[in-house]
Parts: structure tokens; sequence; C-alpha cells
């Protein structure tokens, strides 16, 4: 019995340890090879916020960047997608509706993606929060994250990590 027992336990230890991760999966913690950051952030809040006010006309610009010697250049934004979970950045490699679907071209090792608050409104039925219901710290942000798809000169595709949108008075 325990011969037969060590014996299983041995081809399990063989099985498993010969698996091999094919590519990232959604829920690993992977890294990828050329991080995205973003320039011109309000504030790092576990995640990045970039700020606009009513007073600005509701801009919002998102400000992509690579690092120089990372020997890549950013071809292009390639989707934009929004949403209140992991599921707008998990759909950036299907089908589903976006945000944005035209690719953006990149500039070297930099990118920019602008939109307003009106477009957002338009495209997502989500509210902006007002002076009436500013109540909290968290009425200040807009509802949905925003997450982009980049593509790099060499055909790498890279999704960020959500980016949050902070309206001042």
């Amino acid at each position: 019995m325990k011969k037969g027992t060590l014996y299983i336990l041995c081809l399990l230890l063989v099985a498993f340890s010969s698996c091999k991760k094919d590519g990232f999966d959604g829920v690993s913690n992977s890294v990828p090879e050329v991080a995205v950051t973003f320039s011109d952030t309000y504030l790092m809040n576990n995640f990045p916020v970039v700020a606009t006010s009513y007073n600005a006309g509701g801009a919002i610009t998102f400000k992509l960047n690579i690092p120089a010697n990372s020997g890549r250049t950013i071809k292009e934004i390639t989707r934009v997608a929004t949403g209140t979970s992991g599921t707008a950045y998990l759909s950036l490699n299907t089908t589903a509706s976006y945000y944005y679907n035209t690719p953006v071209a990149g500039s070297g090792t930099s990118a920019s993606y602008s939109t307003t608050l009106a477009e957002y409104v338009t495209k997502t039925g989500g509210a902006i929060p007002t002076e009436a219901n500013r109540g909290s710290a968290t009425a200040a942000y807009l509802a949905r994250y925003f997450f982009f798809l980049v593509t790099l000169d060499n055909g790498q595709q890279i999704k960020t990590n959500a980016v949050r949108v902070y309206v001042n008075k």
C-alpha cells in the first residue's frame, strides 16, 4: 500500500512540475518586460489618478510613457476601455465594446489620449460628480476606471493598470 501511494505521488510530482506556463492568463501577477507609466498624475492611490476640472471644460488627458532605456517605442494606444472592475481590463483583448477603439499613434516613448467629461457621459452613461453630490472624497472620482492597451514597435501589447479620473471644482 505504501509503495503504491509513493508511486502515485511521484507521478503527480513529475506531471505538475513539467507544466509550462504559455503566457499571461489574466489572474497572475505577471509584470510586463516594458512598464507603462503615466506622467502628469494628480496623485497615486494604489493606481494613477489624473485630474480635470469643470472650469477647464472637462478635458481629460492621459500621458503614457515607457522607459527611454527599454529599447522600444510606443507604436500606438490600440484600445481604451472603461469599467468598474477588472472585467474591462480583461476585455482589452476581446471584441467587446470599448470606450475608444481607434488606434492613437505614439511618439517615441510616449503617447497621449484625450477625452472630455461630456464624452465620458455620452459613452458610458455615467454621472459626473457635481457640487451637490460631492459629499465625500470618493464622490469626486468618475465611477469608471480607464484601461489602455498599448502596442510597442515590435508588436508586443501591454495592458496598463487602472487609471482614475478626479474631478476638481
